[in-house]
Order: C-alpha cells, then structure tokens, then sequence
C-alpha cells in the first residue's frame, strides 16, 4: 500500500525542520567519536541516537518559535512558511523528541546522559531567546564542549574527557553560530534579532569564526600529551592559510574562495576530534 501524499508530504516537512544538515552531521560526529572512543557497538549507537533526538527537537523547536517571525520575512525555505507542517505539529514534535532524548540519554548512565542534555538544553535555550542577546554564542560553547565528553564519559568506567575535547569542541561550536547565522543576517535584523554576529557585522564575525576554528585545530593537535603525530602537523599545514582565507569571508570579494577554506579547517577539526577520541583508547 503507497503511503498518502499528505503523510509523504508532513514527513517529508518534519525532516527538514529538524534541520536536517546540521543535526545529521552533529550526530554523524558524536557516534563516530563514540566508536573512537572504544564504545561497544551498542552503546555508540544509543548515543547515535539520543544525539539525534535531541538534535531535532531542537530543529523543531526554533521552525515552531520562529514561525511568526519566518513568515514576515518571507523565508520560503521553511516549512512552516510553505504551510506544509504547522507549528501546533513542531511544538508537539520538538516536546515529544525532547523527551525522548532525555530517556534515550540517560539510559548511558546519569554522568554521561546529563552531559549529552546540556547540549539539548543549550540549543532551546538559544532558540527560546538567547539567540537575540549578546550572549548567543554562549548555548553553543556549553553545548558543543559538554558534547565530547559526554560521549567519552560513556565508555565503560565512565572516564573524564581531557580538557582540550571540551575545549576544541566548544571552538567548533562557536565557529559554527557565526558561520550558520551569516547567511540570514539581514532578515534577522529585520525581526529585531541582534545576537553576537549581527552585533560583531559580517566581517568581524567571519575572522573570529577562521580564528576558533584555528584554535580548535591547534588545541586537537598540540593538546594531547607527547609529541603530535606526523599527521597533526600535516593538519597544521592544512589550517594555517585556510584560516586566513576563511577570515575574508565577511568580504564580498573573497566570499567564494572563503567557503571551501571554511569547510575544509571544518572537516579538518573533525576528523582531529575524532581521531583525539580515537587517542583516548
């Protein structure tokens, strides 16, 4: 039996209010990490899963705060401007999904589910209104440090992540605020949201994202004890001029070279963070 087009069609607007992109790609990162770490297969794949709730709860809980404010801009990207979900079905889900992340994460145990929440309580925090105060950044500093260690702290015997996990991991979520608000800043202004970015401009926020996401390099590569591996340094190599191409993003000029070089130290911290976990084992 072929499913109703309505049903394909609400399904289809619930995925991609979850903002789909991101949340896949945080909890690709987090259950990658997690089988870095030496988790059991079992265990990595509830973190897989508890991240990916609480990832499109909060999706769904900024389409169903935001609507109002998405319509007056016009931003036919989300569905709920497009009128395929309405924000009475995101507010059930994100509530629903929320609740959901919170079993799901506390099932791994009371230090490492609390851990993977403040990531979830850091994004509704943000969404509910810190996104408009010069304290945006702060939902993904706490958020995007608690998440390695909640992740490490989930292997057997419940180990405590090093300093520079945390530490990296909160630069990569910083870098990212500024970079995925870059896009919208004027339809932000528009609705009177004038978070860290808007504060900063364009061009200060695109050299303060190439700069974290540099010390995010530096702090995986030279943060473990002993020397870094010829791998480290090959990464360094990479991230030094990507770092300075990345901060002429905010210039219209350089804009298109700037993105790949945004993209590449992003992969390049990535596979870094990773690889740390990997370290840890």
């Amino acid at each position: 039996m072929r499913a109703h087009p309505s049903r394909v069609s609400l399904v289809r607007a619930l995925v991609l209010a979850t903002h789909a992109p991101p949340a896949a790609a945080v909890t690709v990162v987090a259950t990658l990490l997690a089988v870095a770490a030496g988790l059991p297969a079992g265990r990595a794949a509830l973190v897989g899963v508890a991240v990916l709730a609480g990832q499109a709860s909060i999706g769904w809980s900024n389409d169903w705060l935001d609507a109002d404010r998405d319509r007056a801009v016009a931003r036919t990207d989300k569905p709920v401007v497009q009128g395929a979900v309405a924000p009475a079905v995101l507010r059930t889900a994100a509530l629903a999904a929320a609740a959901a992340a919170v079993v799901l994460s506390l099932l791994l145990g009371a230090v490492p589910g609390l851990l993977l929440l403040v990531l979830v309580a850091s994004g509704w925090a943000y969404n509910a209104g810190l996104k408009r105060t010069a304290a945006s950044g702060l939902p993904y500093l706490t958020g995007f440090g608690a998440l390695p260690a909640g992740v490490v702290a989930a292997a057997p015997g419940v180990p405590v992540a090093p300093w520079w996990l945390p530490v990296a991991g909160a630069a990569l979520g910083a870098a990212a605020h500024l970079a995925n608000v870059a896009p919208d800043l004027d339809d932000d202004l528009a609705t009177g949201v004038r978070g860290l970015p808007h504060r900063l401009g364009a061009r200060a926020s695109a050299v303060l994202g190439a700069l974290l996401l540099g010390t995010a390099s530096l702090v995986l590569v030279l943060g473990p004890a002993g020397p870094p591996a010829w791998w480290g340094w090959a990464g360094l190599v990479l991230a030094v001029p990507a770092v300075v191409v990345a901060a002429l993003a905010g210039t219209a000029r350089f804009r298109r070279a700037a993105f790949p070089a945004v993209l590449l130290l992003t992969v390049l911290d990535v596979v870094l963070l990773v690889a740390g976990g990997a370290a840890l084992t």
